[in-house]
């Protein structure tokens, strides 16, 4: 898709601040949605700094982030910390770390009680001008298939398994990593080898950019 010189120049000159506003006083999926609309009230929640120098690029808030406004404050956010090594202090500190999923709010459940999506009214509308009023980020956790397809420029596997088993390639720009939700127990056990080689790579490179 090609875009336009003055949407390039007005990404090429974003601030950050007035971006956030704009971003946690959206309302696309509400009243513009591309399907059917956000079946709640759009609450984004995100973190992000100029001087951030690591990156979490998940999928969606789930119901209890909905229910914080802040990212990450579930039994996923505990597993993805232990994964990463990182303190509370270290992992909330926006000024180091950046938190910011392809879904900024909460995008609802399926049939199945799990969430849906994230919408994509989000990435569409946000993220090209987001990731250029960030430009410190030095190395992104990418968490999930949605971040790894976005982010990866058609490097992306097939399957999630195929490209967190391809880190090496990506590194140490982008980590690619499952989703840390207790759903993905099983994928662990039967994938030793992601806490065995991926992680203390990744521990390494969180530890040099945090101090």
């Amino acid at each position: 898709m090609q875009i336009s010189w003055r949407i390039c120049r007005r990404i090429m000159t974003e601030k950050l601040a007035p971006l956030l506003k704009e971003i946690r006083a959206c309302r696309i999926c509400v009243d513009a949605p591309i399907k059917a609309a956000l079946p709640h009230e759009p609450r984004p929640v995100l973190q992000v700094s100029k001087t951030a120098r690591l990156a979490i690029y998940g999928q969606a808030p789930g119901n209890l982030v909905n229910q914080s406004g802040k990212p990450f404050t579930d039994p996923s956010g505990e597993r993805l910390r232990a994964w990463m090594d990182v303190t509370d202090e270290e992992f909330y500190d926006a000024k180091r770390v950046a938190i910011i999923p392809m879904g900024f709010c909460f995008p609802g459940n399926d049939a199945k009680g799990g969430d849906l999506p994230p919408r994509r009214e989000c990435a569409k509308h946000w993220r090209a001008r987001l990731m250029a009023a960030a430009p410190n980020i030095k190395t992104a956790i990418l968490v999930g298939a949605y971040a790894q397809k976005w982010h990866l420029d058609g490097k992306a596997e097939k399957s999630l398994t195929d490209t967190v088993a391809a880190w090496r390639a990506f590194t140490p720009k982008y980590f690619p990593t499952p989703h840390p939700s207790w759903r993905n127990t099983g994928w662990l056990r039967k994938n030793p080898w992601f806490e065995a080689d991926l992680l203390p790579v990744l521990r390494k490179r969180i530890r040099a950019l945090l101090h």
